[in-house]
């Protein structure tokens, strides 16, 4: 893809994309390994992460089309050299953003419980993060989580464990 033209967008507008059950199948070998790359460049250009995890669904049985789609992005990359995140190992790091795009795996019962395990999930991620940034030698261990539902602040904070909670 070295002579490939360049575009401005990672994907099409309002493309959806399908599991193509009728498509033409493609190297699954490839598609992981391209899909793989574009996830690691993911903590310098979050900004693609959305096509990429999109594209990542159809790893099992990965058609032509998704390739196209793949292509694209990469296609997206080559146009687009200089822009990213710069983490400078001298400056101060106040900044982290955390977004995630995801299917919902558990069913609630309360709007305080999904906010609940959502906030829960947060947590994980934010401690996932700061190991992460450790192995760029920064020390990130104070990141506050922002919640603003008032039932699952209130589970927060409850020390005691029963059996609503």
């Amino acid at each position: 893809m070295a002579d490939c033209s360049t575009v401005r967008t990672p994907m099409q507008v309002h493309h959806q994309m399908t599991p193509d059950k009728d498509g033409q199948d493609t190297d699954q070998h490839q598609y992981r390994a391209m899909i793989g790359s574009l996830m690691y460049l993911t903590a310098l250009r979050p900004y693609i992460m959305f096509a990429v995890c999109l594209c990542a669904r159809f790893q099992a049985a990965p058609k032509n089309t998704h390739l196209q789609v793949v292509k694209r992005i990469f296609r997206y990359l080559k146009g687009a050299p200089r822009l990213g995140l710069w983490y400078s190992k001298n400056d101060k790091f106040n900044l982290l953003i955390s977004w995630q795009y995801k299917k919902q795996t558990c069913v609630s019962t309360s709007t305080a419980e999904a906010e609940y395990i959502v906030a829960s999930s947060y947590c994980a991620q934010v401690i996932w993060i700061q190991n992460q940034m450790l192995d760029y030698g920064i020390t990130f261990m104070a990141t506050p989580i922002h919640i603003d539902n008032m039932s699952a602040i209130s589970i927060t904070n409850n020390t005691v464990q029963h059996s609503k909670t």
